[in-house]
């Protein structure tokens, strides 16, 4: 018999569906892995080696999870890891990343049906949610099944705080049975707390995101990806990675006209609007070679580490628009200066530290244009940013050893009933 949350989600689904149909259609996001995403497939192997699966939801929380899949293998005991993860991208991220180290599957849709297959073919023995992806049929059914859940190197904007404030006991009722919250920081440990995750239950390890920036001058593929592009390696070069609508234009008209530009849109539906708004630029995916502009396209995917090993100077997107900001942590550790905007509200106790010590620069739309110029005009001043930027982040490594520990002490205790 259907439950009430199951038929809420197919009332809102077929309401919204003169919307969401038309979009999949146009961005081509109908041709997915349907079965999947109703919890069907191939079920993974017994095994004697408990089980940890880290759900990851895009490909931002999929590169987080990189190390931390590493420590659950070769820690001891030994963990299987396994990532789920919901997006097309995040998919794609995860299965070129973990090919060989762990299986990937398809995270379901939160239906009760959907939710069972799921957890049937994968068996975990603990769960880990990067950052957050709190769904209710999912975590009600690992109540049931006594599957202890975790939030690892949590997050909670503040405006997703606010909204489950809102939500009240229903809210509480979501994040109550938590078995922890692993918190990046005492920011956001507060707001878990806030909305219903007892306190002895949350601790603050730190963010993975400062594990996984792997300082180093030199990227492999760099050059390459230079060469393929016809990037000319004489004359300046600004990478501005994670871009989203509305910083396109911006960014081609705050570029200096001896510098060149190559733009990294976050996602793929943004590709072509993105090349509109940088007229002559050669786009990566067309396999075009120079560009009379200037102007470079990177419209694939997994590339932006090697892009940013050719920059000069780095921007940072979705901070000059109302998005929450992309992680500035790569391009500091890559020895690159790095430009962020107002907007780092997914990002705020990081870029506030870096901003802090002077490892970033924040500027408003109006004025990157002329940031943009004196950075590329001061060497000494981009060393400096470079250097204060770097020993920030070696100071603040750590936080995946310490979550491993965490999911591997969920995954092999005795299972409790959450209260």
């Amino acid at each position: 018999m259907p439950r009430p949350l199951d038929a809420a989600y197919a009332a809102a689904a077929l309401a919204a569906s003169p919307i969401w149909i038309p979009r999949m259609v146009r961005t081509g996001k109908h041709r997915t892995d349907w079965p999947g995403r109703f919890g069907r497939g191939e079920a993974l192997p017994a095994t004697d080696t408990p089980r940890v699966l880290l759900h990851a939801v895009s490909v931002g929380e999929v590169n987080a999870t990189d190390l931390l899949v590493d420590d659950l293998r070769n820690g001891s005991p030994a963990i299987e890891p396994v990532i789920a993860t919901m997006t097309d991208t995040g998919f794609d991220r995860a299965t070129s990343l973990f090919r060989d180290r762990c299986p990937v599957v398809r995270f379901p849709f939160d239906t009760s049906g959907a939710v069972r297959r799921f957890l049937d073919r994968v068996r975990p023995d603990a769960i880990g949610l990067v950052e957050l992806e709190v769904w209710p049929n999912f975590l009600r059914e690992c109540r049931r099944r006594r599957i202890p859940v975790a939030v690892v190197n949590g997050r909670l904007s503040e405006r997703s705080y606010a909204r489950y404030r809102r939500l009240g006991p229903i809210a509480r009722g979501f994040f109550r049975p938590l078995a922890a919250v692993a918190a990046q920081d005492e920011t956001y440990a507060d707001r878990f707390r806030g909305v219903g995750v007892p306190p002895e239950r949350v601790t603050t390890p730190g963010s993975m995101k400062w594990d996984t920036a792997r300082i180093a001058d030199e990227v492999p593929g760099a050059e390459e990806l230079a060469a393929a592009l016809g990037i000319d390696r004489d004359r300046p070069l600004v990478v501005a990675g994670s871009t989203a609508p509305g910083e396109h234009a911006l960014l081609r008209d705050a570029i200096p006209a001896d510098a060149q530009l190559l733009c990294a849109p976050r996602k793929p539906e943004w590709f072509d609007e993105a090349a509109r708004d940088l007229p002559g630029c050669a786009r990566r995916s067309r396999g075009d070679q120079g560009s009379c502009t200037g102007r470079f396209l990177l419209d694939t995917i997994g590339e932006l580490r090697a892009a940013y090993g050719l920059a000069d100077l780095v921007i940072v997107g979705r901070t000059f628009v109302d998005l929450g900001g992309s992680d500035m942590i790569e391009p500091v550790a890559l020895g690159r200066p790095t430009i962020i905007g107002p907007d780092t509200g997914h990002f705020q106790v990081i870029a506030g530290d870096l901003e802090a010590v002077g490892g970033v620069q924040r500027c408003r739309r109006e004025e990157l244009a002329a940031t943009v110029r004196s950075l590329l005009e001061d060497r000494s001043a981009r060393d400096t940013m470079i250097e204060r930027g770097r020993e920030l982040i070696r100071s603040r490594q750590g936080a995946t050893r310490r979550l491993g520990d965490l999911m591997r002490s969920l995954a092999t205790s005795p299972p409790v009933t959450s209260t």
